[in-house]
């Protein structure tokens, strides 16, 4: 049974208005929609697979080894989420069930939401698979309330999928998706512009989109626990502690968001890259930490039908030195294994280290559109 639902339709939002705040050219209102499926990948196994309803099940890796992919509500009940170790979470979870990632039919039912998606706007941008959002300022059905549209759009994707989704309306992006995070599973919130400064202000800034653990724990550091306590923070104080990012935590503190949904484009590179609280010196720690980075990025490749051909290691030491390393391959990667391989090849090459290592990061590029592989070719390299 769905989620009955806690935030109420509001009276239809006013005109679009300029607002203050920084940036050159503040952006007018917005009716933005952040849709998350939920539990996407696990969602979709359980679907297909009567035995797993109700079980905690884990998509990717193994009992053995290997990273979690994603985790089912079940299986986050005891802690498992994505991007763990799969030892770590059968040793939290021993009931885990774990199931072969099937990205092919992810790409499938993602391509069915995003036909749901364009009945109601042009206006979407994808971040992966399972969520998006949608500017539905003026939208095709020309409905006034954004959270109606939102009610219809989740309607939708249960009736034809048979999956729920979780939704956030706001009037710009960054709340849009803290908004969608509130009432989930299969839910929806809605931060209004009277609401939107005072409901950062009141939120922990661990829970801000964008800000990771290690730079919480600097915020920590300094006296900023809340979103209160970073708007107390002048934009110098900001910039000088936190460099180019401090305009965007001026920004987002105040409820300020001028970004504006864009449409797909081309995606150039695909990486991630993780802080750590503890400078790393040990290789085996490291190599561990990088094998973590590589499966997701792996998997966020995958789950997108990307190929690529160049692997880029990046590593910043403790003072803040940066230097990466590289490898391009004839042919695109094919394989989980091969790819982590390779990035444990490049880190080999950083050893013995000068200082500790702040950062690790590993980005995919190079890729490959499916109309620059003869079906032949297509058969040795996936």
């Amino acid at each position: 049974m769905a989620r009955t639902e806690r935030a109420t339709l509001p009276r239809p939002p006013p005109a679009p208005q300029r607002m203050t705040g920084p940036g050159p050219d503040p952006a007018p209102l917005r009716k933005i929609i952040h849709v998350d499926m939920d539990a996407f990948y696990a969602s979709v196994e359980q679907r297909d697979d009567p035995a797993l309803r109700g079980r905690p099940v884990a998509v990717g890796g193994s009992a053995a080894r290997g990273v979690v992919a994603a985790a089912s509500y079940e299986a986050r009940a005891y802690g498992v989420r994505s991007a763990m170790p799969s030892v770590t979470a059968k040793r939290r979870c021993p009931d885990l069930v774990f199931v072969r990632p099937r990205f092919e039919v992810y790409r499938a039912v993602s391509n069915q939401i995003r036909a749901i998606f364009a009945e109601f706007t042009d206006l979407i941008e994808p971040l992966s698979l399972d969520e998006a959002y949608l500017d539905v300022t003026a939208n095709k059905p020309g409905i006034a309330a954004a959270t109606t549209v939102a009610q219809m759009i989740r309607a939708r994707i249960r009736d034809e999928t048979g999956l729920t989704a979780s939704a956030g309306v706001s009037y710009n992006k960054f709340l849009a998706k803290l908004a969608s995070d509130l009432n989930k599973p299969d839910g929806q919130a809605v931060i209004t512009p009277a609401r939107g400064p005072g409901f950062v202000q009141a939120l922990p800034v661990a829970r801000f989109h964008g800000i990771g653990p290690a730079t919480a724990a600097k915020m920590e550091r300094l006296g900023i626990r809340t979103g209160a306590d970073l708007a107390a923070r002048d934009l110098a104080f900001l910039t000088l502690n936190f460099g180019k990012a401090g305009r965007w935590y001026h920004g987002i503190a105040r409820g300020i968001d001028h970004r504006p949904v864009q449409p797909d484009r081309p995606r150039k590179s695909l990486g991630t890259e993780d802080t750590f609280d503890t400078d790393i010196t040990d290789p085996a720690l490291a190599q561990r930490e990088l094998a973590v980075l590589a499966a997701k990025v792996w998997a966020q490749a995958a789950a997108r039908g990307l190929k690529g051909r160049t692997l880029t290691v990046k590593v910043k030491f403790a003072d803040f030195r940066i230097i990466t390393r590289r490898r391009t391959l004839p042919a695109p990667f094919t394989d989980a294994a091969g790819f982590s391989a390779c990035a444990a090849s490049l880190l080999d090459t950083v050893f013995p280290v000068p200082l500790g290592i702040r950062l690790l990061g590993v980005t995919l590029s190079g890729f490959v559109a499916e109309d620059d592989l003869s079906e032949d070719r297509q058969l040795t390299l996936w």
